[in-house]
């Protein structure tokens, strides 16, 4: 259908003359919009409906520049307009009981089996007339494709392998396909969250780990190092003391130690050795009483 033949029909469908409704008499929770006083019922959304509702919110939601968004959120410009996109996103709206003020930025609506192709043209030209920038219309019946809306312009219409996007609004493109593939969706969510505590991916986060990993195995191994230094320059010090502790001990004893048997003391590192010496050394009144063959 063409878009000129659906506003004929949005023309067609609007009453000539206003309704008698404002929106202080819509109630939260009522089923109903209001288009120009005249309440319009809002049937509740079927299974694939409220299912691709929740993961095109959440998707939006997520985006690193988005401060704001919702699911069935009611918008009303005037006193008798109050209109309620599937998604919408916007500047965060004063925590207050009531309708939101104005009219949504961005707007999703996913047009499924029996839509009021009249009605929806008629939502369309009242956002876009309030202010909103782009309406995007997510058609579930048929190939999956998306109507971009904006003001003063001809409809662009995208298919599944398309990208959209909304500069000002949302800081990433978003692919079509991810407002009708959960798994899409999921995908394009997590890239945004991660965007949101400043990765560019799930590659980044990946590379920060291994990065961490090095510095942490650096860091070990010099901590490491330095406990290994430390028990080997206390295991060098016990050594080199034995050595001084004999030699010292023997020079009181009045031992005369020969250059030879002096270099072997030094050149011995076995602690254990040592300490048999020094034990023998207290006692000893010549070389022959600590060494079997004294050089």
């Amino acid at each position: 259908m063409s878009h000129k033949k659906v506003f004929l029909m949005a023309q067609a469908y609007r009453l000539p003359s206003h309704g008698s409704f404002t929106v202080d008499q819509i109630r939260e929770g009522e089923r109903y919009e209001l288009s120009d006083g005249h309440r319009i019922y809002c049937a509740p959304a079927g299974e694939s409906h409220s299912r691709r509702n929740l993961s095109g919110g959440a998707l939006l939601d997520s985006d690193p520049d988005v401060e704001w968004a919702g699911v069935d959120a009611g918008f009303s410009p005037n006193p008798r307009t109050m209109r309620a996109p599937d998604v919408s996103v916007a500047p965060p709206p004063p925590r207050k009981k009531g309708w939101i003020s104005g009219a949504p930025p961005l707007a999703v609506e996913y047009a499924d089996e029996g839509q009021d192709e009249a009605a929806l043209e008629t939502k369309i030209q009242e956002l876009l007339a309030a202010g909103t920038r782009y309406i995007w219309v997510a058609r579930l019946t048929g190939p999956y494709r998306v109507e971009v809306h904006t003001r003063n312009k001809p409809m662009r219409l995208l298919s599944i392998t398309d990208m959209l996007e909304a500069p000002g609004i949302l800081r990433n493109r978003i692919p079509v396909r991810a407002l009708f593939d959960r798994t899409e969706a999921h995908r394009v969510t997590l890239k945004n969250l991660l965007q949101r505590e400043g990765y560019d991916d799930i590659d980044a986060i990946l590379q920060e780990g291994f990065e961490k990993g090095v510095e942490k195995g650096i860091e070990k191994g010099k901590i490491e190092g330095k406990a290994e230094g430390r028990l080997e320059g206390e295991a060098k010090g016990r050594v080199v003391g034995k050595i001084e502790a004999i030699l010292d001990l023997l020079a009181l004893r009045a031992v005369d130690v020969d250059p030879k048997t002096r270099e072997r003391i030094r050149n011995c590192h076995d602690l254990a050795q040592l300490d048999a010496w020094f034990a023998k050394a207290v006692l000893a009144d010549r070389l022959e009483d600590i060494f079997e063959n004294p050089e």
